[in-house]
């Protein structure tokens, strides 16, 4: 039935519905988002016109909060149906671009090169993507060592793990780091994503910009072969991995870190847990990436900051859209459902859902603006 939280694979019948709102009304102007989008309740849900099957793809690190943020939206909008398939950030991208899914969550914004590429068959011809930094987490750096519930660690010493240069959790580039804490001379293994993963991407990105010379391969979504370890599919994948096995550690979105030890990183002089509260700092000191277009607000994160109190190994997960798409009732529902997300109450519900930090006022206001510019032709 309508009303009805749906997160899983996409149905045959479902991309045969957005395909058929895709090629309607191909002439049609934009219909601005109602002011029902961020509400809730049954005053809400007896107001609202909205009716149609709305569907996304992507990041899986996105999961609870897009649970949270759809029976909301579902329930203020009984008419409406959202789908999404938490697939994984790359096949998001994917599904977006080939003309699948009207909306995609990813834990990287599209590339320049990429954009130039194109082409974005969910969109209008000649339109240009919106990209919202909505969902903010930690990544933990999660581990299983009996008798132990937290390390303290800093980057180069996190690189060295993970590229196979550390192999014992007695060495003494971990204890340095560990005074009075008793480490046993069980072997590592380190787990990392098999998939294509933004999860990857963003614990790359920090290892390259924190620990340069410690890790040589950049940023990268797919994990480098040569560095071994155990790889493991999607964000459950490396939690179970982590929880089944002895000596393990990966890294993962914070909110699923459940019992496992989780590692304080060095920040300047200090070790810093994660928590939403030191994740939006890193985010509001960070400024926009250069040569976007005025509604693709990727944030250009700074991982090397040694300001008291910020956990630099972030995921920022974004919401990707058309500014063009090519049927007025498709714009009409991404936009509401985009204008529920980062409102007030959708940031409320993805922190109490998934722990992730709640956006700003000011990025709140920046995001609504390129939400405003969603429409048709």
């Amino acid at each position: 039935m309508k009303n009805q939280v749906k997160l899983g694979a996409l149905s045959g019948a479902a991309l045969l519905a957005l395909a058929a709102l895709g090629g309607c009304a191909a002439n049609e102007v934009g219909v601005a988002p109602t002011e029902q989008s961020s509400a809730s309740g049954a005053d809400a849900a007896a107001d609202s016109n909205l009716s149609g099957e709305l569907i996304g793809a992507g990041a899986s690190s996105q999961g609870a909060a897009e649970e949270a943020w759809i029976a909301a939206f579902q329930s203020a909008h009984p008419g409406v149906t959202v789908n999404y398939d938490p697939a994984g950030s790359g096949a998001g991208r994917e599904t977006f671009q080939q003309g699948a899914s009207a909306f995609a969550g990813s834990d990287r914004a599209f590339k320049l090169e990429e954009i130039e590429a194109g082409p974005f068959q969910s969109c209008a011809p000649e339109s240009d993507i919106v990209e919202l930094p909505v969902y903010i987490s930690p990544i933990a750096l999660i581990f299983n060592i009996e008798g132990v519930d937290s390390l303290n660690l800093d980057a180069a010493t996190v690189a060295k793990i993970f590229t196979g240069q550390i192999t014992k959790w007695d060495d003494p580039a971990i204890a340095e780091h560990n005074p009075g804490v008793k480490l046993p001379s069980t072997n590592i293994t380190a787990v990392h994503r098999s998939d294509d993963s933004g999860t990857t991407g963003n614990f790359t990105d920090y290892l390259s910009a924190a620990a340069p010379s410690d890790w040589t391969v950049g940023s990268i979504e797919t994990w480098p072969t040569e560095f071994g370890g155990e790889g493991a599919q999607g964000t459950s994948g490396v939690v179970e991995a982590v929880s089944r096995g002895i000596g393990t550690i990966g890294y993962a979105d914070a909110s699923r870190a459940g019992e496992l030890g989780t590692v304080a990183l060095k920040v300047g002089e200090e070790y810093v847990s994660y928590s939403p509260e030191s994740a939006a700092a890193v985010l509001d000191a960070s400024p926009l990436e250069p040569g976007r277009t005025d509604h693709d607000l990727a944030i250009d994160l700074d991982r090397t900051t040694d300001q008291a109190g910020v956990y630099p190994l972030v995921l920022v997960s974004y919401l990707i859209a058309c500014q063009d798409y090519p049927s007025a009732e498709t714009a009409d529902l991404v936009s509401n459902y985009l204008t529920y997300v980062v409102s007030a109450q959708g940031q409320e519900a993805a922190a109490s859902a998934a722990g992730s930090a709640p956006i700003s006022e000011d990025l709140r206001a920046k995001l609504q603006t390129a939400i405003s510019a969603i429409g048709a032709k």
